[in-house]
């Protein structure tokens, strides 16, 4: 798995949101991203980890930054899972895990029962001018929040 770089230009993607709309990267150009990884949706850490990133919104977005996720899961099951925690910020579909794998947020996992493939919980920061300010692998889902908040203190 190769891990994306601070300094390096963001991958532009473009996936189905939870409207099954599309979404680009690009599309929030000049504007600061919270951009992170989740396993699955409506699942207990990624729930708190979603519910963290609404609950920050209005900071987030008072510092000129947008929050996106993405996991494998579908259009539908991300609507369902937007719907029923009031989630106002878009949730993206990456069911072959090709941006998780360009970002580096797809790799080998571990559990007690075994070694899988999956998403590696991960967040990154996105500049102005699409640059990465800020990289974490294996993120914990209270982290993603405080992370992104330390760096916008700095700027």
């Amino acid at each position: 798995m190769e891990r994306i770089a601070i300094g390096q230009a963001a991958p532009d993607f473009e996936l189905l949101d939870q409207d099954c709309m599309l979404v680009r990267l690009s599309d929030f150009a000049g504007r600061k991203v919270l951009l992170y990884f989740y396993p699955k949706a409506d699942t207990p850490s990624c729930t708190q980890q979603a519910c963290n990133v609404n609950l920050s919104l209005h900071s987030l977005e008072s510092k000129g930054m947008v929050a996106m996720g993405i996991s494998p899961d579908t259009c539908e099951s991300l609507k369902s899972f937007a719907e029923k925690f009031s989630l106002h910020f878009p949730l993206l579909s990456d069911p072959e895990h090709k941006v998780a794998q360009i970002y580096g947020a797809w790799g080998q996992r571990h559990r007690e029962s075994g070694d899988y493939e999956g998403i590696v919980r991960s967040s990154f920061v996105i500049d102005e001018d699409g640059k990465i300010i800020q990289s974490n692998y294996d993120v914990s889902p209270a982290e993603t929040i405080l992370r992104a908040e330390q760096l916008l203190m700095m700027y």
